[in-house]
């Protein structure tokens, strides 16, 4: 499995294509913006794109949705939890001063525990809710497609609409029984593992939070 990645617009964030090189087929995760980057990422691939999968809903997540469907019509797939923000993409941006184009309908919703496919690979869908609703991380091969659930030395905020810190505390603790050596790719800033943050992290060892045993 190949796991690009281009980084977009005003917030900085990780749009990633993962694509099965055996079969040539490709999904992107998270387009949030500057859909000519991630198009010409995906060129440059050589891949046939299959499908969109979203962590969650927020602009910086979704802004580049348009963009790429009007070249490739496939499908995205969401938590429904995750509608209410995502139907006020085009409102909240407009707070921000950004520009933006309201992606079209979610084509898919997805649910915890689901598998997706992806040429010869297979993720699974795990609900982790609290920085949205709706957030969820794809985990397989190795990998975490992580959202903003978690960064290297940092967590997803939890202080906006739709937040629920309590939720974020429970996703966390569910997210920290995945093994060590799964790479995590975060929705802003670079790579890490989950060994790595459950040792170093002050949200998850006990610097900067109380740790749940």
């Amino acid at each position: 499995m190949i796991i690009d990645h281009v980084t977009v617009g005003a917030f900085q964030e990780n749009c990633y294509l993962v694509s099965d090189p055996g079969t040539g087929g490709a999904v992107l995760v998270d387009p949030g913006a500057e859909p000519e980057a991630i198009l010409e990422m995906v060129e440059r691939a050589g891949v046939t794109l299959e499908a969109i999968w979203l962590t969650h809903a927020h602009i910086d997540h979704i802004g580049g949705i348009a963009g790429v469907k009007a070249k490739w019509n496939v499908p995205v797939l969401m938590h429904h939890a995750d509608q209410p923000i995502y139907a006020r993409g085009a409102e909240v941006s407009a707070m921000y001063g950004l520009p933006f184009d309201q992606p079209p309908a979610v084509d898919r919703e997805i649910v915890d525990g689901e598998e997706l496919t992806l040429g010869r690979f297979t993720f699974t869908v795990m609900h982790v809710p609290g920085h949205s609703p709706g957030h969820v991380l794809f985990i397989g091969e190795g990998n975490v497609l992580g959202g903003d659930l978690l960064f290297a030395g940092s967590i997803g905020r939890t202080d906006m609409p739709y937040c629920d810190p309590v939720a974020m505390e429970r996703s966390l603790e569910r997210a920290m029984t995945l093994d060590d050596s799964l790479v995590v790719h975060p929705g802003h800033g670079p790579s890490t593992t989950i060994g790595d943050e459950r040792a170093s992290n002050p949200f998850l060892n006990g610097t900067a939070r109380p740790v749940k045993r």
